[in-house]
């Protein structure tokens, strides 16, 4: 009895030692997977931590990437539109020394007396003048050239000293008779002999010619010196040298220039007036007005437009009226217009105000005889009440 006893005893003894040994593995169980929840979070925080930094900083070093190569872009794109300006200019400079090859080419070809003087070493140096003025005359007008030579025109010497110390050259521009070498011709060779104030063009003498005359002067006139401008004046005009000097000289920095009073006449299709324009259908409707162009009695063009109509004389379209026919060559180009209003101021006493306020004239004329009415009997009365003065000339600094 007593053994079973003890047998029971140790029975219900080692039950309890498997309870709470089984007891004491699920607590440790338990236990075990909260410490491993706690060590797997602490293990895995850091790395996801890293991992975010690190795309943080790749992100950063690609917006870097990005930035410095857009620069980059920026900076080449700046380079090439640099080295285009560059060619242009280039390009610009070839197309007008092949210019002046092609007209020198053709002086000589034709064997126009323009060339007789000059050889070819002495062009390939050609020094830089400021202007060239050309003054429109006609065989007819030998008393308007002698009264412009006694007023705004110097002589001589100092024709030759204005050229070298001023860069202005001064030539009366004409051309042939119908009858090439008759007493026409010989008269203005005689006249020549005595002033050397004339540029010969190859070109027949004729009102309705004017545009093509006007063409040849400038193609001639580039061919022979090198200006930063090229000026037409009328031989019934005032002009004061130094003011116009000094006008054009503030616009030198711009190439594609245009000087003058600008207008916008009416088209004439009536036949027999003045100033018919025989094409006007090309200028819309009757009753439409002309495009801006600078009026006849004077105007400049840079040296790039004077090369523009060079290289083009072949095929730039003439019409009636000289100073429309030029305005028309140079719509559609980028050209700047500068309509300046002391290009044609009128006669005293309109340009005599002007002067005692300060404000000298460039030109003078009359509108109701587009140009001065008598200008040979009346010249000197308007150079002495509206000239600068032979110092403003020769003082001046351009």
């Amino acid at each position: 009895m007593k053994s079973t006893m003890n047998w029971k005893n140790k029975r219900a003894e080692s039950a309890l030692k498997g309870v709470a040994s089984r007891n004491l593995t699920i607590f440790l169980c338990i236990g075990c997977f909260f410490a491993g929840m706690l060590f797997t979070h602490r293990m895995w925080t850091p790395p996801e931590a890293k991992r975010i930094s690190r795309t943080t900083q790749v992100d950063d070093q690609k917006r870097k990437d990005v930035k410095s190569e857009s620069k980059d872009i920026l900076g080449e794109v700046s380079r090439t539109d640099h080295a285009i300006q560059t060619l242009d200019k280039t390009i610009s400079n070839l197309e007008m020394e092949l210019a002046a090859a092609r007209a020198l080419q053709d002086s000589i070809m034709s064997g126009s007396p323009i060339t007789q003087d000059l050889n070819i070493p002495e062009l390939t140096k050609k020094r830089k003048y400021l202007m060239v003025i050309g003054i429109n005359t006609a065989f007819s007008s030998r008393k308007r050239r002698d009264s412009v030579r006694a007023t705004w025109m110097p002589q001589g010497d100092k024709l030759k000293k204005l050229e070298e110390e001023k860069g202005i050259v001064i030539r009366f521009v004409i051309g042939h008779s119908a009858t090439s070498g008759g007493i026409l011709d010989r008269a203005i060779e005689a006249e020549e002999k005595m002033h050397g104030d004339f540029l010969r063009l190859e070109h027949v003498e004729g009102y309705l010619e004017l545009s093509a005359k006007t063409k040849s002067y400038f193609t001639t006139a580039i061919s022979l010196w090198d200006a930063d401008f090229y000026v037409k004046v009328d031989d019934d005009v005032h002009v004061n040298l130094g003011t116009l000097a000094a006008t054009l000289a503030r616009n030198r920095s711009k190439p594609m220039v245009y000087i003058g009073c600008m207008k916008s006449g009416p088209v004439l299709a009536q036949k027999g007036v003045r100033y018919h324009e025989p094409e006007h259908w090309k200028f819309g409707e009757d009753g439409n007005r002309y495009f801006r162009h600078a009026t006849g009695q004077l105007y400049a063009i840079s040296k790039d437009l004077a090369t523009y109509i060079s290289i083009n004389r072949h095929i730039l379209h003439k019409y009636a009226n000289e100073d429309v026919t030029l305005g028309s060559w140079f719509i559609g180009l980028d050209v700047e217009h500068v309509d300046d209003r002391k290009l044609c101021c009128g006669t005293p006493p309109d340009c005599e105000l002007k002067a005692q306020a300060g404000n000298i004239c460039v030109a003078s004329f009359d509108w109701s005889c587009s140009g001065i009415c008598k200008s040979v009997e009346r010249i000197k009365e308007v150079h002495r009440r509206c000239g600068e003065g032979e110092n403003a000339l020769w003082s001046a600094a351009f």
